[in-house]
């Protein structure tokens, strides 16, 4: 036993967040073996944010990570002399999950109507930081924003004292709901039905993993899109993952939540039309350009630099969607 474990390598994976839904795309091949059959040995820990999953990866204290797309582009920009830029390996939400959400008695029926109106969302918030491509993309002007900890967005958004929040829809909806707000009285504006045309969470190694060891880059991108095909093909089931690791979680609302996740950003029509775990480059070149210009960066991001798909699965491997 002792020889066979030695030959697996170890990879530290830092989450984009908590333990919630969608982390058991990662969760479920560490719990059905599919690492350990490929000679991997994954630890998966939650996390606080894209930008702290980007940063522990550059940093080495994490080998592999989950982060947005966008968040990866801004580190790149505006770190251009850091030695160990992470780089995108696979795409596993193909359009951001970002949205601007309003109360339907507010009037808010659609992006213009954000013009004037007190927006809020914490500083780091993908969507916040994404907003000036949607303001721009739909032409808002003259909005103010209200800062704020992460744990009151939806509850200032109930109470009123913001017009309208940013966030991952299938975060932000289930936390109006738990706060009293029934789903139909909620408007959605998501991002990739707006122009905001940006890829959401993709899978981020460390330049030394890449460099030292493909064959693990390859192998764990193999056992991940094994376990993203059981987890789209039973959602339910993947949850009791979660579930072992944060045994309070409540299980219907994580079901929910990541069936919402996989319909809005994981099987959505531009995933299947692009393919499960890849990019377009003219997409990706748009998006670099719009983040270079939103989020004002000391560098132009170079896409060549952000993103490599040489690891990536067989197209038989990858064919991980239903169809519809």
């Amino acid at each position: 036993m002792g020889s066979a474990q030695a030959q697996n390598t170890p990879i530290k994976f830092q989450l984009d967040w908590r333990f919630e839904g969608p982390a058991a795309l990662f969760l479920t091949p560490v719990a059905k073996g599919y690492f350990k059959d490929n000679k991997l040995d994954v630890t998966v820990d939650a996390g606080n944010g894209s930008g702290g999953a980007v940063t522990r990866v550059a940093s080495g204290t994490y080998d592999m990570g989950f982060a947005d797309m966008a968040s990866l582009m801004e580190f790149h920009a505006n770190n251009p002399d850091a030695p160990n830029k992470p780089v995108a390996v696979m795409v596993v939400y193909n359009n951001t999950p970002a949205s601007v959400m309003a109360l339907k008695k507010s009037g808010i029926t659609k992006p213009s109507d954000l013009s004037g109106k007190k927006m809020g969302a914490p500083v780091f918030d993908a969507g916040r930081r994404a907003f000036p491509v949607f303001a721009k993309a739909n032409n808002i002007t003259g909005f103010q924003w209200t800062a704020m900890d992460p744990p009151l967005r939806e509850t200032m958004l109930a109470r009123g004292d913001v017009d309208a929040i940013t966030g991952f829809t299938f975060t932000s909806l289930l936390n109006l709901e738990a706060r009293g707000v029934k789903a139909e009285d909620v408007v959605v504006l998501p991002y990739a039905e707006f122009g905001v045309k940006h890829y959401g969470n993709v899978v981020i190694a460390s330049p030394k993993l890449v460099r030292e060891n493909p064959a693990a880059v390859k192998a764990f991108l193999q056992a991940l899109a094994r376990g993203v095909k059981d987890v789209v093909a039973d959602p339910a089931a993947a949850i009791e993952f979660v579930k072992a690791r944060d045994g309070i979680i409540n299980v219907p609302l994580e079901v929910r939540r990541l069936r919402l996740a996989i319909d809005t950003v994981v099987n959505s029509s531009d995933a299947r039309a692009e393919g499960f775990g890849q990019v377009r480059l003219p997409r990706l070149t748009l998006m670099a350009s719009q983040v270079s210009d939103a989020f004002n960066t000391k560098t132009r991001v170079d896409p060549a630099q952000i993103w490599n798909p040489a690891f990536l699965p067989s197209a038989a491997e990858l064919n991980v969607l239903p169809k519809k």
